[in-house]
This record gives C-alpha cells, sequence and structure tokens, in this order.
C-alpha cells in the first residue's frame, strides 16, 4: 500500500519535536488534508492529545511491541483512509532500549518501516556548528534515513544563510525553520492532565502556530518527501482461533479517571469477536448489563479519588461481580482502584473496590518505568500457554501488595522482579500490556470470557 509518511525526530528529549508536530498536523488538516499521527513507543499522553486536541487519528508504533511484519500492518491499517502518515519519534533519534541499542527507538522505527526522516535541531546558541551536529547524525550510521532537518529557535535573520551554508556542505535538505513564537507555548501539562476547559484554548494555540509555520516551514517539501516513501507489503497477522460464534460483551471502563487506554488493543479484541461496552466508574451508578468480562485500564485515578470513592454503588457492583468470578483484565490505574485503598494526589485514602488487599500510594518519584517481558511463572494465563509477553510501566504510585503471579524482566539488563496478582479470572498489576506484542493474552482472556458467559447461561437454565 502506498502511504505517504515522514517521521519528525530530534537529537534528544526537549528539542520541540511535539510541539513541531502537533503545528504541522494542524497545518495539514487546515490545508484539508486527513493525517493520520503516530507516536514512536509506549506513549498514552501524546495520542491522546492529537486525538482530542487536534483531531487525528492517532496510534503507536513500537518495534519493541511488535517485530516488524506486525508493525508495518498497523501503520498500513491505521493509514488506510488517510492522506498520509506523521511519526513522531522518541528521546533523542538513536536512543533504543537499554540506553545502550537501537532497538525501539526513533530510527529504529524508521528503518524498519522505510519513512524518511527530518531532523529538528534546536538551534538556539548555534550558528556554523550546526553543520557539525547535523553531518554527525546524518553519518553515525550508513542508512540513518535523515532526509531533511528543521531549525527551531532560529533567527528569521540568520536562517537564509544557515540554509544554503548547510545544502551546500551537507546532503540534506532544510525544511524551514521555527522561530520563538511565545503566544504557542505549549507546556507539559497540557501534554499530560488535559482538562476539557483548556481544550479551547489550545486548538487556538496551534492554529496560530499552524499559520506561523506554514510561513516559516515548506510544508510543500514535506509533502513530497512523505511521498518518497516506498510502498509498504504488508500481511495481517495470524490471530489464534476463538469461537466467534459465542458473542463476548466486556464492560471497558473509559473516563476522565481511566483514559490510558491503546486503541489498537481494542480493535484487536473486536477482532476477536468482543463487543466492547463503554461506561464509566465516575459518572455512572451502574455497570452494563450481561457483562461477560471486565477492562480496568490507566489512567489518573489519583486525580478522581473522592468522585471514586462517592460512587459506592459502582465500587460494589464490581466487587460483587469480580467475587461471581466475572473475568477481568486491569492495569496501573484500573489495578490502583481495586485496591482496599488507594491514594489520591492530596495523599489522603480513598476506599476501593476491595478486590485487592492493600493500598496503593503515592512515592516522590517513578516507581518502575521503561519496557519489560512479562511471563506467568507457571507458563499458563486461564488455562493456556502463552509464552512471554512485552509491557512497560510508567507510575509514580506503588503498592502494599504488588502481586507475584509473573516475572517481569527488563530487556538488556538483569534487572527483573516479580509482580501481578492472578487468579483464574483476573490479571491486576501495575504493567501495561500491548495486545499486538502476543495476541495470545488477548485471546486467552476472551476465551475465559466466552466460558464465563456459558457458565451463567447454563445456570439461567
Amino acid at each position: 500500500m502506498e502511504i505517504p509518511r515522514f517521521l519528525l525526530t530530534a537529537g534528544a528529549s526537549g528539542s520541540g519535536k511535539t510541539l513541531i508536530t502537533c503545528g504541522i498536523l494542524q497545518a495539514l488538516k487546515n490545508r484539508g488534508l486527513k493525517p493520520a499521527s503516530f507516536k514512536c513507543g509506549p506513549d498514552y499522553i501524546d495520542p491522546m492529545f492529537h486525538t482530542r486536541v487536534i483531531g487525528t487519528k492517532s496510534r503507536n508504533l513500537d518495534t519493541f511491541f511488535t517485530e516488524e511484519n506486525t508493525l508495518k500492518y498497523l501503520l498500513e491499517r491505521n493509514s488506510r483512509d488517510c492522506d498520509i502518515a506523521v511519526m513522531e519519534g522518541v528521546m533523542g533519534y538513536y536512543d533504543g532500549v537499554g540506553g545502550t541499542t537501537f532497538r525501539a527507538s526513533a530510527y529504529d522505527l524508521a528503518r524498519t518501516t522505510k519513512t524518511p526522516a527530518v531532523l529538528i535541531v534546536n538551534s538556539k546558541g548555534m550558528s556554523l556548528s550546526l553543520l557539525a551536529y547535523i553531518k554527525g547524525f546524518c553519518q553515525y550510521r550508513e542508512d540513518s534515513g535523515i532526509k531533511g532537518v528543521i531549525l527551531n529557535q532560529m533567527s528569521p535573520m540568520l536562517y537564509p544563510r544557515m540554509k544554503k551554508k548547510i545544502e551546500e556542505e551537507l546532503e540534506v535538505r532544510v525544511y524551514g525553520y521555527v522561530p520563538r513564537v511565545e503566544e504557542c507555548t505549549i507546556e507539559s501539562r497540557h501534554l499530560g492532565l488535559v482538562l476539557p476547559g483548556e481544550v479551547a484554548d489550545l486548538r487556538e494555540k496551534l492554529n496560530r502556530l499552524a499559520k506561523v509555520l506554514e510561513d516559516t516551514l515548506d510544508l510543500d517539501g514535506l509533502l513530497d518527501l512523505a511521498k518518497t516513501a516506498p510502498a509498504l507489503e504488508t500481511v495481517k497477522p495470524d490471530l489464534p482461533a476463538v469461537d466467534r460464534k459465542i458473542p463476548v460483551r466486556i464492560g471497558l471502563a473509559r473516563d476522565e479517571a481511566f483514559c490510558f487506554i491503546y486503541e489498537d488493543n481494542l480493535e484487536l479484541l473486536q477482532d476477536l469477536g468482543v463487543e466492547l461496552v463503554e461506561f464509566s466508574p465516575i459518572h455512572d451508578a451502574r455497570l452494563p448489563e450481561e457483562l461477560d468480562g471486565l477492562l480496568l485500564y490507566g489512567g489518573y485515578p489519583e486525580l478522581y479519588g473522592r468522585e471514586l470513592e462517592e460512587n459506592t454503588d459502582m465500587r460494589r457492583q464490581i466487587k460483587e461481580a469480580l467475587k461471581r468470578g466475572l473475568p477481568v483484565m486491569a492495569e496501573c490505574g484500573g489495578f490502583m482502584y481495586l485496591h482496599q485503598y488507594f491514594q489520591d494526589m492530596d495523599g489522603k485514602d480513598r476506599e476501593g473496590a476491595g478486590i485487592i488487599a492493600g493500598k496503593a500510594y503515592k512515592t516522590p518519584r517513578l516507581s518502575r518505568f521503561g519496557y519489560l517481558t512479562l511471563e506467568k511463572k507457571d507458563g499458563e494465563v486461564f488455562g493456556q500457554r502463552i509464552g512471554a509477553c512485552p509491557a512497560h510501566e510508567f507510575h509514580y504510585f506503588d503498592s502494599t501488595s504488588c502481586g507475584e503471579d509473573f516475572h517481569g524482566q527488563k530487556p538488556e539488563s538483569r534487572r527483573g522482579w516479580d509482580c501481578i496478582h492472578y487468579t483464574d479470572s483476573m490479571i491486576a498489576g501495575f504493567p501495561h500490556f500491548y495486545y499486538w506484542g502476543n495476541p495470545k493474552l488477548a485471546a486467552a482472556y476472551v476465551d475465559r470470557c466466552r466460558n464465563y458467559r456459558e457458565a451463567r447461561r447454563r445456570k439461567q437454565l
């Protein structure tokens, strides 16, 4: 499939790639184009931000989570109804797993998908040294894939001379510059806790930035660059066999408190024959009826501790349903909510659903973060041998009861730890799973939900 595409990257975090990516996406939308956006790595915030504020279809692409064909398939699948795909890199271009490898880096993504990369260079405090900086990134690997640069925080006076110098001496094209635009700055809190009242202001800021970029960037050149990306040859990965004749109805917690959700995970569940029924543990008085399973993903329960605690009917219904054996998968924030108690952002203890005996509590720093490979200690999950599953953690909270039924191993490291509570009907812990990394996990869960449905149906007869 022909997918015009390019990847925006930088030499380090804090170089402005997220802001510039958002501005370019908004400018493309303003031109009447329909862009798809992709974030390199295990990131919930940027895709959610792109979707809510800019309105683009946004997904993740990660070479740690998936092998090459699956990665290309997800890129193709999520770009089908779009005019162009714009990818945003992670950290520095070559920074990968363990700090010493290329794996899961933006470079690895560009190389795997044969996508031309554009290096965003923070030009503040540099002039001729820019050439040495750019040359180093372009030549560090023969297949760097870097075809262009954008000069961020560049003086309009200096830009024409620097563009001429770079293009004369280096085999790379300059696609414009971004001046310092004070009124268009997007603070990190906007990319984290996006509050409904701020969205309108953010849209105004991005539209102002997009108008600036129309004047200072060569958007037509970037569109032409995207068209040089070769066609992708993909094959839909084989999914485990499941009995789709028996419908499965799974409740999906989705609201302000539970919003860290990989859309590709949901689509894989739907491919396995699942009907997803959304509900809100904050706003709804009751669970949806006739559920065969429950999904409690991550988010910000700590910000809505009072509201979650005060919805006593919902907490009671969830506890009773899980005690009856309703299958559940709970991650991070959802795991916290299942505790007897969880702390809110003010450090106040709030009552949870009461399934996990213990307390989730706030810590002053990231407790654990980054990739890991998870494996059930005895090898079986919901009665099936599924093997290892790629996952990641990122949380400022910890628990007095993290579980110990799985072992998590850090890549490129000897570090590892036991984690996750498991029963015949529950997987609950801090790690986040990416189902396309091992679809057997999702299929085993769906099969367990089908078995629960059939057992419930027989009791009703």
